[in-house]
This record gives structure tokens, sequence and C-alpha cells, in this order.
């Protein structure tokens, strides 16, 4: 054999080489994705299990507020399916609505001086609350993941991996303007 011969083997075997390693990295990407997404479904279900004790806590000092309970509870609902069909486009709307009814049901706690002293009471307000606070950094890792992932297999020459082992683009948790824009409290109270 000539050193063209191994010129030519040693090139393949570096090519060979470099796209094991490409690939296992897109791997590890899209596993990262999954992992992230799978840290915020653990927080969505406890919160999922939380918010019907906050609703029953609440239904004993609030009966004439069945519409708010009712709204949190729908939310809850949409949530969930959205959580459970991994669609990814509709839980942020879904979020926001639940969001939006939970900040409501606190506001109107603020009616009802025996529920806010209730320790059942304040202890899911503070559950669901640091829940909301975990659920916010997990959506920031899972977008980053998501972001890591998707740069990498639209680069040069990762494509070429991505293409032939149909890596796909994940997507970001996205929130509107009107989704991410601070609860009107005065609106709240009115």
């Amino acid at each position: 054999m000539d050193w063209g011969n191994y010129i030519v083997l040693g090139v393949l075997a570096a090519l060979v080489l470099y796209s094991v390693i490409l690939y296992n990295q897109l791997v590890t990407l899209k596993h990262n994705v999954d992992k992230a997404w799978s840290n915020i479904d653990v927080l969505l279900k406890q919160r999922h299990d939380e918010l019907p004790k906050l609703v029953e806590t609440c239904k004993q000092y609030m009966n004439y507020e069945q519409a708010t309970l009712e709204r949190v509870m729908r939310a809850r609902a949409e949530v969930s399916a959205a959580r459970e069909r991994g669609d990814v486009g509709a839980l942020g709307p879904a979020e926001t609505e639940l969001r939006l009814g939970l900040g409501n049901l606190f506001a109107v706690a603020e009616d009802y001086p025996d529920l806010k002293a209730d320790a059942s009471f304040k202890h899911l307000q503070g559950r669901i609350s640091g829940l909301e606070d975990a659920i916010a950094d997990r959506r920031e890792f899972y977008n980053e993941s998501v972001n890591l992932n998707n740069i990498r297999i639209e680069q040069f020459p990762d494509v070429l991996i991505a293409r032939v082992f149909r890596f796909e683009a994940k997507p970001l948790l996205e929130f509107s303007e009107e989704e991410v824009r601070d609860v009107d409290m005065t609106a709240l109270f009115d």
C-alpha cells in the first residue's frame, strides 16, 4: 500500500469519527430538550394537584365568588390538556389564563380576612407561588435547551447529520406580549 491509500483511509476514518461525534452531540441536545420539558411537566402536575385543594379551601369562605373559582378550575383543565398533549403552543395561553385566574383569586381573597388567616390557605398560596416561580425557571431552561438544539441542527456541518437522522426543530415556549404583561391588580379589585 502506498501513502496515498493511507491518507485516504485516514481522512475517511476522521470523517466517520467526526460524524459520530456530531451525531452524539445532537442526540444529547435532543434529550436535554426532552428533559427540560419533563421538568416543566413535573411542576405542572404538582400545581395541578394543589389547585383543587386551594379552591376547596376558598369555597369554605367565598360563597359569592363561584365564578372566580370556576375560572381557575377551567384554566387548570386547559393547562392539563395542553401538558398531556405536549402542545407547547397551547400551553402558553392556558398558563396565562391560569395565572390571571390565580391572581384574581388571591386578590379576591383579600376581602375575606378569615380566609387569609386560614393556615391551609396560607400554605397552599405559598406552595402554588413557589411552584409558579419554579415553573418560570424551568421555562427559561427549556427555551435555552430548545434554542441550542435548533441552532445546532441548522449549522453546517451538523445540518447534514441532522437531516440524515431526521432531527427536528423544537418549539419554544413563548408568550405573546399580552400574556407576559403584568396583571392589572386594580382591575382585579373592581
